[in-house]
C-alpha cells in the first residue's frame, strides 16, 4: 500500500493534537448552547483525545531512537506504553461520563438551540473520522502500535458523537428528556470496552507476544519449502517469535549436514533469512546453524529438567 510521504506517524499525531484542540472547542460550544449531558460526555472524551495524542507523539519519538548500549534491541516497545495510556484515559473518561449522566438522569433538563449543537458536533466528528482513516492507512505501512491506538480512540469518539446525535434527535422528537443521559450512559459503556481492550493489547505487547498467527503460518511454510528443496538434508526447529512495536523478532535453529562447509551452510542460511525478511515487515531474524541431530546446551538442560520433573511426578 502506498501513502503520501507526509502521512508519517509523527505528522499524523501532530495533526491529532491540533484536531483534538479544535474538537474540544466545537464540542464544548455544542454543550454550552444546548445543555446536553450527551454532548458534555462527547466534549470530555475530546480532552482524553488530546492527552492521548500528546503522549502517543512522545512515545513514537522515543520508539524511533536507534539502539544503544542500554537498549540493544531498540526502543520499539515504547509505543505499547502509549496504547496502554490511552486505554487508561478512556476508562477514566467513561467513569466521568457515567457519573454526569447518572446525575442528569435523576433530574432531566430541557435542551436548547439543538440545531446549533448538533451542527457543531457533526463538524467535529467529520474531522475525527478523516484523521482516523488516515491513521489506519499509515499504521498498516509503518506498523505503528501507537498510531493504531490513537486511531481506534478517534473511531470510538466518532461512534460516541453519532450516538449522542441520534439520542438528542430522539429526545427532541419524543420529548423524552431522559433519552439524553441514557444515550450518554450507553456511550460511556461503549468507550469503556474500547479502553479495556487497548490496555489488554498493550499488556500483551509488553509481555513479548508472538507475531500474528497468519505470519507464523507463512514463516513455517517458507521453512518447509527450503527443507524440501534440500532433499531432507536441512531442517528447522526451536522456532520462537515476539513483537516489539514495529519490529518483529524471530529465533530458530537451522540444522544442516555435518560435512557441509561453513561457507555453504552460511549461504543457505542467508537465502532463508532474506526470504523471511521480505515476507515479514520489520523482521530481525536470528538463525543458529547446527549439525544434523545436534542440540544446544540449553536444550539439553531443558530436556533433563523436564525428565526430572516427570520422574518426580511419577514417584509421588
Amino acid at each position: 500500500m502506498r501513502i503520501p510521504a507526509w502521512m508519517t506517524p509523527h505528522n499524523l499525531l501532530r495533526a491529532s493534537v491540533g484536531v483534538a484542540v479544535l474538537t474540544i472547542i466545537l464540542k464544548t460550544l455544542a454543550w454550552w448552547v444546548t445543555g446536553s449531558v450527551g454532548l458534555l460526555s462527547d466534549a470530555l472524551e475530546s480532552f482524553v483525545n488530546l492527552a492521548g495524542a500528546m503522549f502517543a507523539l512522545a512515545m513514537v519519538t522515543v520508539a524511533a531512537q536507534p539502539p544503544d548500549a542500554e537498549h540493544p534491541y531498540g526502543h520499539h516497545k515504547a509505543e505499547y506504553f502509549s496504547a496502554g495510556f490511552e486505554g487508561i484515559l478512556i476508562v477514566g473518561a467513561s467513569a466521568a461520563i457515567l457519573w454526569a449522566a447518572a446525575l442528569r438522569f435523576r433530574a432531566p433538563q430541557p435542551l436548547e438551540q439543538l440545531s446549533w449543537g448538533l451542527g457543531l458536533s457533526i463538524v467535529s466528528t467529520g474531522f475525527n473520522g478523516l484523521l482516523a482513516w488516515a491513521m489506519f492507512r499509515s499504521a498498516r505501512v509503518y506498523r505503528s502500535v501507537a498510531l493504531v491506538g490513537d486511531a481506534r480512540h478517534l473511531i470510538t469518539d466518532v461512534w460516541t458523537s453519532v450516538g449522542v446525535v441520534v439520542g438528542l434527535m430522539a429526545a427532541h422528537v419524543t420529548g423524552w428528556l431522559w433519552l439524553d443521559p441514557l444515550v450518554a450512559m450507553g456511550v460511556a459503556l461503549n468507550i469503556l470496552k474500547e479502553g479495556v481492550e487497548l490496555v489488554w493489547r498493550s499488556a500483551q505487547g509488553l509481555m513479548d507476544e508472538s507475531v500474528e498467527h497468519d505470519l507464523l503460518v507463512q514463516i513455517e511454510a517458507a521453512l518447509a519449502r527450503h527443507a524440501q528443496a534440500a532433499n531432507g538434508h536441512m531442517y528447522f526447529d526451536n522456532l520462537t517469535s515476539r513483537r516489539a512495536g514495529a519490529r518483529n523478532f524471530l529465533d530458530l535453529h537451522m540444522h544442516v549436514p555435518a560435512h557441509w562447509t561453513l561457507g555453504r551452510a552460511a549461504a543457505a542460511r542467508a537465502t532463508v533469512e532474506a526470504e523471511l525478511m521480505d515476507m515479514v515487515p520489520g523482521l530481525y531474524a536470528t538463525i543458529e546453524l547446527l549439525p544434523e541431530g545436534a542440540e544446544t546446551v540449553f536444550e539439553q538442560a531443558e530436556a533433563k529438567a523436564e525428565t526430572h520433573a516427570q520422574q518426580q511426578v511419577g514417584g509421588a
